[in-house]
């Protein structure tokens, strides 16, 4: 049974910083792709950042810079380290298996205050 875990959210003032993190269990964890996901109040779903098996990375536009993806495939787990933080990252944060089948967390709050 697939499992994704986030944790590591929470309230910071503009210009700080985060890291999430996402446990994964029940799939093999380093042929995996996974993403990081977020969804804003009243917007759409957006890919934030995405780290392949191999490693390569591919984010958004609006935090390239600021946030760094990474994953430890000992600890089956992968991170989004978020820096200068902005009220526009306030979003709930979601982990994504990519491969089949694709599975979803169920999702961390980020609140980013002025």
């Amino acid at each position: 049974q697939v499992q994704l875990m986030e944790s590591g959210g929470g309230l910071v003032q503009a210009g700080g910083s985060l890291r999430l993190s996402c446990l994964a269990s029940g799939f093999i964890f380093s042929a995996n792709t996974m993403v990081w996901h977020r969804r804003a109040p009243g917007k759409q779903r957006e890919l934030v950042a995405r780290i392949s098996r191999g490693g390569s990375t591919l984010y958004a536009d609006s935090v390239k810079g600021r946030f760094t993806i990474s994953r430890d495939n000992a600890k089956n787990t992968v991170y989004l380290q978020m820096d200068s933080l902005e009220p526009e990252d306030t979003a709930v944060y979601y982990c994504y298996k990519e491969d089949y089948p694709p599975s979803w967390g169920q999702g961390t709050q980020v609140t980013v205050s002025s």
